[in-house]
């Protein structure tokens, strides 16, 4: 199946113009904040344990699918591989992470997918999903082999390397931002017209925050966001917890996902919304800049919900 695709060239300010403009904006939000510059730490180490090194080298995000293709009515044949997904991306030796619904001829239902997976000649993979069985989430890893997705994808690619990247702490939430919304909203104010493109992964070292997991497809039509939310499965889910996250703070035109989250703790998983106990929750991301943008296989019919 061809799929189409659409490029966009980002804004790329500097890491030290983003550190600071971070630093003042979720000062606004957040009691405690440190927002540095920092050589990034060799990912596949301990407590990342992720599957490649590094964020840096030809950073890129890809927006893949999108809702329409789940609401109002599932399409079962938008099936996507990650491994052919970085060769649309140019860039087919590369260490991926996002956050999008899961490879469900492979898991047997629907599925909330954590991506996390190097693909070309150093192939490896260590992506998640959790799905809902008997109304409990249940959280599993993939198999090498297994790098689908359905649906919905948004993913931050990148050679693997080390370099530098952003390191983003915050702690004791005063404000009413989450924390990936903030960051997102702050740079939308700073760089208004113009579209900067952020992804990696943060931790939630303390607290406790609030995901949802999607269920097996409905069979009726989910058409208003109060029927999404009765489907859907809300869980509070304590830390630690790794999640991966791509983000965009302004959308060009592409009717793009401009935020996704997606993460996991020791037995459990799902999509990101917020923090339950902001005295006690505390965020550590590391982040690169994007240069460019892919939109693949577009919706073209859209809708405006469930785009948080």
């Amino acid at each position: 199946m061809s799929l189409s695709v659409d490029t966009q060239q980002l804004f790329v300010p500097s890491l030290s113009e983003v550190c600071d403009t971070l630093q003042d904006g979720l000062s606004r939000n957040f009691e405690t904040v440190k927002v540095e510059v920092v050589d990034c730490p060799d990912l596949t180490q301990s407590p990342f344990c992720l599957s490649g090194r590094g964020l840096c080298g030809s950073p890129r995000i890809a927006d893949v699918g999108g809702p329409p293709y789940l609401l109002p009515h599932v399409d079962r044949t938008k099936l996507y591989d990650i491994a052919n997904l970085t060769k649309l991306i140019n860039l087919p030796n590369a260490f991926v992470v996002g956050a999008g619904a899961g490879p469900f001829p492979f898991v047997g239902q629907n599925s909330e997918l954590m991506a996390n997976v190097v693909t070309g000649k150093n192939a490896s993979n260590g992506s998640r999903i959790c799905k809902i069985i008997n109304n409990k989430c249940e959280l599993h890893k993939l198999p090498q082999n297994e790098t689908g997705c359905a649906l919905m994808i948004n993913l931050f690619a990148s050679e693997g390397l080390g370099g530098k990247v952003l390191k983003v702490s915050a702690r004791k939430r005063k404000g009413t931002d989450n924390f990936i919304s903030c960051i997102r909203k702050t740079l939308d104010v700073k760089y208004e017209d113009k579209s900067v493109g952020l992804g990696g992964f943060f931790r939630v070292t303390s607290g406790t925050v609030k995901c949802h997991v999607m269920p097996g497809f409905c069979d009726s039509a989910l058409e208003t966001e109060e029927s999404l939310n009765n489907w859907l499965h809300f869980i509070d889910m304590p830390a630690p917890m790794t999640f991966f996250s791509v983000l965009v703070s302004r959308d060009p035109g592409m009717d793009l996902r401009q935020e996704h989250s997606h993460g996991y703790g020791e037995s459990y998983g799902g999509h990101y919304h917020y923090d339950v106990t902001p005295d006690e929750v505390e965020y550590e991301g590391y982040f690169n800049i994007a240069e460019i943008l892919y939109r693949i296989d577009r919706p073209e019919h859209t809708h405006s919900f469930r785009r948080d």
